[in-house]
């Protein structure tokens, strides 16, 4: 899901989507996957840079709110997207389509399916910000099998927005998991490992096995943009030499904090 902020270059001349799509180009058996990518627009300056780019482009609809520019995370804008996202994605759902939703600010460095489980018993599988134990999960990246399960489990998330004033739909659905809502409904989840689903919350230790990076706690597209090039030029040397060393430094995100009283919960 992308809007202006996301199309707009911003320092070093690059845009969140060029490095999104320039991850599927350098992932090893990721480029195909561009052929089955459907790009959500918030606005129409993102539709029209998406159709320029030539991807499976598609406008949600915006009535009532102003979802262009940059929405910093927690803001009140920044929510409501979050929002109108998952009532889309419950549309999606409810026509049938299993999904595997990701967020922009997410590098595909390998194709996920041979790190997903292919248990068909689990209904959804996770990204979470740290391992172990606590399952702070991230809704960065999942994958949702289409089911009566998982359609009533996001039909009761969205609706929840009404009582869950200032919360992000992330800290709500963690809070549905808390209660016990998804054993309620037979719903089963699986959490994905931060060795190969990592982010800068928690780095992969193993270049050989990361699957996707994720710009989570960071605060502002400029940050995102700035490490998330660093990674890549990390994962470019790492194919060129297959030897596992450290990530950068994810210091343009760790400062991006500095003047805000909301600190992530890691």
């Amino acid at each position: 899901m992308v809007n202006k902020a996301y199309v707009e270059e911003v320092e070093g001349g690059r845009t969140m989507l060029d490095l999104f799509l320039e991850s599927f180009w350098e992932g090893e058996g990721t480029l195909p996957l561009l052929d089955h990518l459907m790009v959500v627009a918030a606005d129409q300056t993102a539709y029209v840079r998406c159709r320029f780019r030539r991807l499976h482009c598609y406008k949600m609809e915006t009535e009532g709110v102003d979802l262009q520019g940059e929405k910093v995370y927690m803001s009140n804008d920044f929510i409501e997207m979050m929002w109108r996202r998952t009532r889309l994605l419950l549309d999606v759902l409810s026509r049938g389509y299993h999904l595997i939703f990701t967020d922009t600010d997410l590098m595909w460095l390998r194709s996920p399916f041979s790190r997903l489980s292919n248990n068909r018993t689990l209904d959804m599988q996770i990204s979470v910000d740290k391992g172990g134990g606590g399952n702070l999960i991230n809704t960065g990246f999942y994958y949702v099998r289409s089911n009566n399960r998982t359609i009533s489990l996001f039909q009761k998330w969205y609706d929840m927005r009404l009582n869950s004033t200032g919360m992000k739909e992330q800290d709500v659905l963690k809070k549905l998991l808390d209660s016990g809502f998804f054993n309620q409904i037979g719903l089963t989840i699986g959490f994905l490992n931060t060795t190969h689903f990592s982010g800068f919350c928690q780095d992969s230790t193993d270049m050989g096995a990361v699957t996707t990076v994720h710009a989570n706690c960071c605060r502002h597209i400029s940050a995102k943009v700035f490490d998330l090039a660093l990674v890549l030029r990390d994962w470019r040397r790492y194919k060129a030499s297959h030897v596992n060393t450290k990530w950068s430094s994810h210091a343009k995100c760790q400062s991006s904090w500095k003047y805000t009283h909301y600190t992530p919960k890691i």
